[in-house]
């Protein structure tokens, strides 16, 4: 999906929810296999309810769809790894600006292989980050389609 269209205006909450994507962002699923080998995912709260989700943000002028994740992973959880040049995924949620309007979007979704995680980053004041198991981490996030795509991720796909 296009970022060259207009978004359409705000509208309740109730109909963004039903409404066709309008917008698309991304997101990094960043990972790293625990030292049993388990695989763990890197989920961060969001700066209004403060619920679980996935580093993500629009894509960034200059920046391909999978370095632009790379960048919201930096900003939003200090991270430092490597990106998959092939998304493994879309979900949709509804960006929710105010307290009762919001707009449908569709988050297309890198896999980051996370090589290390910086205690000082711009939005280290503003945000948790905390490790899950996958199987946790798709129960903490809100999105059903969500849950799917990190229930489903496979380590070098992507």
């Amino acid at each position: 999906m296009s970022m060259s269209g207009k978004i359409k205006p705000l509208m309740p909450i109730a109909e963004a929810v039903a409404a066709d994507p309008v917008a698309c962002q991304v997101a990094g699923l960043c990972w790293r296999l625990s030292s049993g080998g388990k695989l763990e995912v890197l989920l961060v709260t969001s700066r209004d309810t403060g619920r679980w989700i996935l580093p993500k943000g629009w894509p960034i002028k200059g920046l391909d769809a999978a370095n632009s994740a790379l960048r919201e992973a930096f900003e939003e959880a200090g991270v430092d790894g490597r990106v998959a040049s092939a998304e493994i995924g879309r979900f949709p949620y509804v960006k929710v600006m105010g307290e009762d309007r919001g707009f449908p979007c569709e988050v297309a979704v890198f896999p980051i292989e996370v090589r290390r995680l910086r205690d000082v980053f711009p939005e280290c004041d503003q945000r948790r980050r905390k490790w899950f198991p996958i199987e946790k981490a798709a129960q903490k996030v809100d999105e059903p389609e969500l849950a799917e795509l990190l229930l489903s991720f496979t380590p070098g796909r992507g």
